[in-house]
């Protein structure tokens, strides 16, 4: 087994036991610096990543392989990659830059397996008249369809 798949065992099991938990990311470098991204249904508080750091660490040997931990939840400003962190944020406003590079901010009224349903409000050019008038609009993207989605955060 490499060190890798270790690792990646170590932190299935450690991810497992925590079910509010679930894995963005992992990077393992040449120098075995293990870089590992978590993000929680409820979020993740610093006990989330203390705990999957210990379970993981206390089964790596170093005398058999040097390497450096880092376990951080993910953050506010990085982009949702899983269907999940976008079940979790429904009800909250995203900026997603779309495959054919239009952006669009809005709010995220459902997600599932397939994709997303965003909602807002555009000011456009009265049908009949001058002057603008506020539309609702609102679109369903598939997940191919997505570059990038940040939740944006409001003060």
């Amino acid at each position: 087994m490499t060190f890798k798949e270790k690792v990646e065992r170590l932190l299935d099991a450690a991810i497992l036991e925590r079910s509010h938990l679930f894995l963005i990311d992992l990077k393992i470098d040449e120098a075995n610096k293990i870089n590992v991204v978590l993000d929680g249904d409820n979020g993740v508080n610093l006990q989330d990543c203390i705990d999957i750091s210990r379970v993981v660490e206390q089964d790596l040997d170093r005398e058999e392989n040097d390497f450096s931990l880092e376990v951080a939840s993910a953050g506010v400003s990085s982009p949702l990659k899983l269907v999940r962190q976008y079940k979790k944020n429904i009800g909250r406003k995203l900026k997603v830059k779309t495959a054919d590079d239009q952006e669009i901010e809005a709010d995220l009224v459902d997600a599932d397996e397939s994709g997303i349903s965003l909602e807002w409000k555009a000011r456009e050019p009265k049908k009949i008249g001058k002057g603008k008038e506020t539309v609702e609009k609102s679109v369903n993207l598939p997940y191919s369809e997505i570059k990038e989605a940040i939740v944006v955060i409001s003060f």
